[in-house]
């Protein structure tokens, strides 16, 4: 394989480089680009793009690494490849005219732009068309697919799957294929003669015996702060698999054949407006228990004149001197329910916080923290419910209203937003409660709010709805 040396890499016809590659000039809107998918989920789009980003990234290119939809986990392993943040680009989230300025803002200063998909390439939003599929994302970014297949039980008949899904869209731009778990010699060349007679050409191959992998458990791989060793070693792993059997240069000539995207970056700053009023320091969850947190929400944060101030709820006894507010995002409370029991200071702590009017906002685990108890051990008790596992997933996309005023929406304000859970909560909603939305064709009212607090399941991109950041720092400098 080649390695990257200064400057840019000579280009042949189409802008496709000859020769070795290297990192390109600063990011601009002619960023490098692509996008990996695959025909479903368990194919290897995770194993494919985590070892792409770390195998460039150890060649000195800056990547820009990108999830399609409201994954959280994928992202932590994309970070460690790329050592820059891992972000999110969900239509459904923050809207279809969103996303190619998120995608403009995550990848400034980077030399190319990689973006993991989804589930199949055309799965999306169930019931709305192509919305937030791998599909729209691709074509709103006007990046080429790098499709992965898993070709254990196949032959020839590859071919006729590919065919059929570079075809199915035509404005989809489906360039490249990389083999997985493909058996011998012989299975690869037969793959590769069925493929190369509809034109789309093999950049790649993993064989079965060369996987690597991360822990998973009930809602997908474990997080990377529970382990974050372990999956240091991972990303390694992957991006040496990836630098001997994936053809590197072929990739990145792939990305560089993406046009000019016509977007400005998003601006934060210019999303909440000017500051009304002085700065407030908001505590913002953290560590393994709570590591669900999109990018962007602390950029808001900060331009609407936010302080942050990281504490950990497994480890810290009290939270950050000052604080006006407290941020408590999803993750695992479940997991590590007997630590956040036994922290009884910081259980202590956030009660009187919550009592004598500091603003709260938790969503999904951070609303399990709030409650009384999960799984019969002690929380906080800000929040009159009980939480239990379930074996029932619940998942999926949701057009919510906000059902009465709070710290982080006024009553009517419309989100849209993404549950995703394995716990349940009684009751599951207060007097007053946080959201209506409908589920199965049924309504649905969930979540606590009040003057100053907000606990749901509902997760939120709040650049979808920029006005929450400026509300919740509004609201830290108020007390009753």
């Amino acid at each position: 394989m080649v390695s990257p040396v200064p400057g840019t890499a000579p280009t042949g016809p189409g802008g496709a480089p000859t020769g070795s590659i290297s990192p390109a000039a600063p990011a601009s809107l002619t960023i490098p680009r692509l996008v990996v998918a695959a025909p479903a989920s368990g194919h290897g789009k995770t194993t494919v793009a985590t070892g792409i980003i770390k195998a460039l990234t150890e060649r000195g290119f800056t990547v820009a690494p990108f999830k399609v939809g409201p994954d959280y986990i994928d992202p932590g392993y994309h970070a460690l490849a790329a050592g820059r943040p891992g972000r999110n680009l969900d239509p459904y989230m923050v809207g279809t005219d969103r996303v190619a300025p998120l995608f403009a803002h995550g990848a400034e200063g980077a030399d190319l732009a990689v973006v993991e998909g989804v589930m199949g390439l055309y799965d999306g939003a169930t019931g709305e068309g192509e919305l937030a599929s791998t599909a729209q994302v691709a074509k709103l970014l006007d990046a080429p697919v790098l499709f992965v297949v898993d070709a254990a039980a196949q032959g020839r008949s590859i071919a006729a799957l590919v065919h059929g899904f570079r075809s199915y869209d035509p404005e989809v731009r489906l360039a490249g294929v990389v083999l997985n778990r493909v058996g011998s010699e012989t299975h690869h060349r037969i793959l590769s003669e069925a493929l190369d007679e509809i034109g789309v050409p093999v950049l790649g191959a993993l064989r079965r015996d060369a996987e690597v992998s991360a822990p998973s458990r009930h809602l997908g791989l474990v997080p990377v702060a529970e382990r974050r060793t372990e999956a240091l070693d991972a990303v390694a792993a992957l991006g040496a698999l990836v630098d001997t059997s994936i053809r590197l240069d072929e990739v990145y000539g792939l990305a560089r054949t993406a046009p000019p995207l016509r977007a400005a970056p998003w601006d934060p700053a210019v999303e909440v407006g000017p500051r009304r009023g002085a700065k407030a320091r908001i505590a913002i969850a953290s560590g393994p228990a709570f590591t669900f947190s999109y990018a962007e929400n602390a950029e808001l944060l900060t331009a609407a004149g936010a302080e942050l101030c990281p504490f950990d709820p497994l480890r810290d006894e009290a939270l950050p001197a000052g604080v006006g507010g407290v941020v408590i995002g999803g993750g695992f409370p479940e997991v590590h329910a007997p630590e956040l029991a036994a922290n009884e200071a910081l259980r202590e702590a956030m009660f009187r916080f919550a009592r004598y009017g500091g603003a709260v906002a938790a969503e999904c685990a951070g609303l399990l923290y709030l409650g009384k108890s999960l799984d019969g051990l002690p929380m906080c008790g800000i929040v009159d419910a009980e939480a239990v596992m379930t074996d029932r997933l619940t998942l999926g996309y949701r057009h919510a209203v906000a059902a009465s005023e709070s710290v982080l929406a006024a009553a009517g304000t419309r989100v849209s937003g993404h549950e995703f859970h394995r716990t349940a909560v009684s009751p599951s909603a207060g007097s007053p409660p946080a959201w209506h939305w409908r589920r199965d064709g049924g309504p649905v009212t969930e979540g606590f709010a009040g003057a100053r607090i907000h606990a749901s399941y509902l997760h939120l991109h709040w650049a979808g709805t920029p006005s929450i950041a400026r509300r919740l720092v509004e609201s830290c400098g108020v007390r009753p």
